[in-house]
């Protein structure tokens, strides 16, 4: 059987082949979570930076700005970098550090560097210049509109991302342009993909940070036609504590050690978002794992599980603020964030408050699969589900309400079909570990 590493190896070299050898205008390569988007983008960045033509690099966010400096820096030092920026941008500590890097507010600033890079809204700025290359980071999560802005700049380019995730939003009203080709609020990928079908995409197989308990839940939920597996196998990886269990917390804590997820799972009951048993149990579930002294071993090392390695997940922002405030002071380092801003992100166990708990409704919000997507695929060993009794239920209430439009693709997977799915390995795993008698 085909290792991960060798099978992750063979999809890449065919990327980077079509990259020097193909004559397609773009090359399209979707990702699964942690199957190393970024490390690939860092490579074909130094291939193509090698041929001597220069290269721009779009990104979505400063956050994905600078992390890709990072990692330009570690692998290729002397491969020279410009950031274009804002003129207020004060430049981190990260992009500091890279031995080869000028920020500048214009393109004539950064003194015609290997590679040029900057978040998607600073490239709508650009009106002068092209480059024979572009990389587009995180582009399921590029409008398409924010594309076609930037499209003039390059001549060929190379498109990552991963479908499962979020989709691009929008504060104000879209319907206008729903059903047409060039519908900005797809993504830049799908409307590329509409009108460029012969493109070449190729599929990352392997998920590096998924363990083996996490990457098939997933994958069938999320990516029903293209799958993939983890890099890692039964063992690999383990979480462990070392102090007893002493409550329902610990016992779903100890559960989600043993399986790799965790249900907690309030009483029915429809409450406000803000549902204040919901918080105290995502805070003290974080809160427990830290007193509990928890640990980890993986093929990369191990220790001790320290604040910084947890993560807890909301769908909005004032369920983050009120989890945020229920923290005890020696919690406080732990990560508590919206799906949005967790994207693309990793810790070692997280915590998730699953958007439908205490609902009446099911809104297409709250059902977006790649919310759910982004929220229990974060985690290295273990992932716990907070929610209250019921969802199943509301779910088969609720079927869709949305007005069906012509010439829309239909979306996979369908936001009810992937809840239902996350739900019944919750709820099938708890159901197993406690009829298990103990050792």
């Amino acid at each position: 059987m085909t290792t991960p590493a060798v099978e992750a190896a063979r999809v890449i070299d065919a990327v980077l082949r079509d990259l020097r050898e193909g004559d397609h205008r773009g090359v399209v390569v979707d990702s699964p979570p942690g199957a190393g988007k970024s490390t690939l983008v860092v490579r074909a960045a130094g291939v193509l930076a090698a041929s001597g033509e220069p290269l721009m690099i779009v990104a979505q966010t400063n956050e994905q700005v600078d992390d890709l400096i990072e990692r330009l820096g570690t692998r290729s030092p002397r491969v020279g970098v410009g950031r274009l920026s804002a003129v207020d941008y004060e430049p981190s500590e990260r992009v500091r550090a890279h031995p080869s890097c000028r920020v500048g507010a214009k393109v004539t600033d950064l003194g015609a560097p290997a590679v040029t890079i900057a978040t998607a809204a600073k490239w709508a700025t650009v009106t002068d210049g092209s480059w024979p290359w572009a990389i587009v980071d995180e582009a399921y999560q590029m409008r398409s509109d924010a594309l076609l802005r930037v499209a003039p700049r390059f001549q060929r380019a190379l498109f990552v991302g991963d479908p499962g995730q979020l989709d691009p939003f929008s504060t104000v009203e879209v319907d206008r342009w729903v059903g047409l080709s060039w519908d900005p609020m797809q993504s830049a990928v799908a409307v590329l993909l509409r009108h460029n079908p012969d493109l070449p995409v190729h599929r990352l197989p392997v998920s590096w940070r998924l363990p083996q308990s996490a990457a098939p839940v997933v994958a069938e939920a999320f990516y029903p036609f293209t799958g993939f597996r983890s890099g890692t196998g039964p063992g690999d990886r383990t979480l462990h504590f070392a102090k007893p269990a002493s409550g329902p917390l610990d016992d779903v804590l100890d559960e989600a050690a043993a399986s790799g997820w965790g249900l907690h799972e309030l009483p029915a009951r429809f409450t406000i978002r803000t549902d204040a048993e919901a918080a105290a149990a995502c805070a003290e579930l974080a809160a427990r794992a830290l007193g509990r002294e928890a640990g980890t071993t993986s093929e990369s090392g191990g220790g001790s599980l320290t604040p910084d390695r947890i993560a807890i997940g909301a769908a909005h922002r004032d369920q983050v603020a009120v989890i945020r405030s229920l923290l005890p002071p020696e919690a406080a380092g732990v990560t508590v964030d919206t799906a949005n801003r967790l994207q693309g992100r990793e810790y070692d166990l997280t915590v998730v408050l699953h958007p439908l708990s205490g609902r009446r409704d099911a809104t297409a919000f709250h059902l977006e699969s790649g919310r759910l997507c982004v929220l229990t695929s974060r985690h290295r060993h273990a992932c716990v589900v907070v929610a209250r009794a019921g969802i199943a239920e509301l779910l088969d209430a609720h079927p869709s309400t949305e007005p069906v439009h012509l010439n829309v693709p239909v979306k996979f997977p369908d936001g009810w079909e992937a809840n239902q799915s996350m739900l019944a390995h919750l709820h099938h795993t708890m159901s197993r570990i406690r009829q298990e008698p103990p050792l």
